[in-house]
């Protein structure tokens, strides 16, 4: 057995229930949250490709890709202020989404949902309306509040409204979601740059708000999770109807229990945000951090938001640039139906050690071809710009049957109740953060190190490889209120709880005695 798996129980470990229609229909509302997040991610990279766009609000940007032959091919879209567009939504949904995590815990997660969607269309309307580089400015912050509150608050939705033997899968609809709503977004870039006037960036931004009123429309409707209903006010006879319904059973005491035990324990909990720091958490904490830190470091979001931007750099054109990230996206939404499939009977860790290989390969090879064939100056051959584009199909579907969904998943179900709202705000305020950074510094990477960016990104994915292998243990199938159990069997893990308890009895004997 591989160091850090342990012998799993029975899928569910005694609950019963099935997937129902009510189920369904609610999570395809809340993980259409997703839809918003992908949307943003594909956009933006689409639009700073387009030449009309440039010029309009990146000059310097347009005039270095046009007409300044004295400018690397690798530095040609280097720019603060560029950066600072595509990056100023990751600082205020970093901000954001540690407020979410008192609404959510406070309000429920419907509440966090409601005010993502609403601030999300806001914000949609001031980027298609946008005259200056400070109107989209005021575009990026208000989409990133949106985002904080609703990428803290849906996937711990999805995670508690699910039958725990097919977590998984509901789960990562979040991150196909995301992927839909990129693809989505590449598709309307496509279109929209045959528009003569060059006023076609503004349907691709305006037209955000499509899928964030549907998720606000939706919202209103959603019931809160069963966990929710429990901690908020103690009604067992409401959590429990709504349960019955969840599972389509009655026999759902077992679950119920579990329920009301990790609620009455949430509730002794005044300051989850700082209770997560205590050294009871230290394991939770330590994948809170390490795992949507290790998703950045990828360089899946480069490809997200710069993959058109990419491929202008190595010399094709602007519509065959669009389309390239297209077709790397139809790569990554099949992966994710694919990881659906087979995360909750293969479980998380193969899923994760299989995808990292993937992806070390991937990068690996891009940063030989264009070591190879990618020089600062003249073009690259088409050949060897496609072999490039079969490449990336091949990264962003290792990253989207693994990395991708799994980064929402394995969070959400490690944590407690009582620190499972503020370890997904740790979660998402990771993300956001390293994403900023990455958004910031990447364009700059790709002036200065060149080719050798693939090759820095390719040894973090080793590194998170090998942290998987030996420190994430597995969670499938396993109820979220059983899931101590995992730190107790892992090798390394077991040693802090074990000393905690150890620590907790013998302060209650000492309590006892006094």
């Amino acid at each position: 057995m591989a160091i850090g798996a342990f012998a799993e129980g029975p899928a569910g470990a005694g609950y019963s229930g099935r997937v129902t229609s009510f189920v369904v229909l609610s999570c395809i509302v809340a993980g259409s949250g997703g839809i918003l997040f992908g949307y943003d991610l594909g956009i933006s990279g689409g639009v700073t490709s387009m030449e009309s766009f440039l010029s309009k609000f990146f000059p310097d940007v347009y005039h270095q890709m046009k007409g300044d032959k004295n400018v690397s091919n690798y530095c040609r879209f280097d720019s603060e202020l560029l950066t600072v567009f595509t990056s100023s939504l990751y600082v205020a949904g970093l901000v954001a989404t540690l407020f979410a995590s008192s609404v959510t815990r406070r309000f429920g997660r419907r509440a966090s949902i409601l005010i993502g969607g609403t601030v999300f269309i806001v914000g949609s309307v001031f980027g298609g309306a946008a005259v200056n580089i400070y109107m989209l400015l005021l575009n990026r912050i208000l989409l990133g509040i949106g985002l904080g509150f609703t990428n803290q608050s849906i996937p711990l939705y999805l995670s508690e409204m699910a039958p725990p033997q097919y977590r998984g899968a509901i789960n990562n609809g979040f991150e196909l979601c995301i992927s839909i709503g990129i693809l989505i977004a590449n598709l309307i870039n496509v279109g929209v740059e045959k528009i003569a006037d060059g006023w076609g960036w503004r349907i691709s931004l305006s037209l955000a708000a499509v899928p964030a009123a549907f998720l606000t429309m939706g919202a209103i409707f959603l019931p809160e999770t069963p966990s929710f209903i429990i901690q908020r006010d103690g009604n067992i006879d409401e959590a429990k109807i709504l349960l019955q319904r969840l599972r389509g059973t009655t026999r759902i005491q077992k679950e119920l229990d579990d329920l009301v035990s990790a609620s009455n324990v949430s509730r002794t909990i005044q300051h989850p945000l700082r209770k997560i720091f205590k050294r009871k958490y230290r394991p939770q904490l330590v994948i809170a951090l390490s795992v949507p830190f290790f998703n950045q470091v990828t360089g899946i979001n480069v490809i997200n938001f710069y993959a058109p931007v990419m491929f202008r750099t190595i010399g094709l054109k602007e519509s065959a640039s669009l389309m390239s990230a297209v077709v790397t996206r139809i790569c990554a939404t099949v992966a994710n139906i694919v990881a659906m499939v087979v995360v909750d009977r293969f479980g998380r860790r193969k899923l994760f050690l299989v995808g990292g290989i993937q992806m070390i390969l991937s990068q690996i090879m891009v940063g030989a071809v264009l070591a190879a064939k990618f020089k600062d100056h003249g073009g690259m051959e088409k050949e060897y710009a496609y072999l490039v584009l079969i490449i990336m199909c091949v990264f962003v579907a290792g990253f989207a049957w693994s990395w991708g969904p799994l980064t929402y998943l394995v969070p959400t179900e490690i944590c407690p109740l009582e620190i499972r709202s503020a370890g997904q705000s740790i979660v998402i305020a990771v993300i956001f953060l390293v994403t900023f950074v990455i958004g910031q510094t990447f364009l700059a990477m790709l002036c200065h190190l060149k080719f050798g960016t693939f090759f820095l990104f390719g040894g973090w994915v080793c590194v998170m490889t090998l942290f998987v292998y030996f420190f994430l243990p597995e969670t499938k199938q396993l109820p979220m209120e059983q899931m101590e159990q995992v730190w107790r069997r892992h090798w390394f893990w077991k040693r802090i709880v074990g000393e905690e308890e150890e620590e907790r009895e013998a302060r209650s004997i000492a309590l006892s005695n006094t």
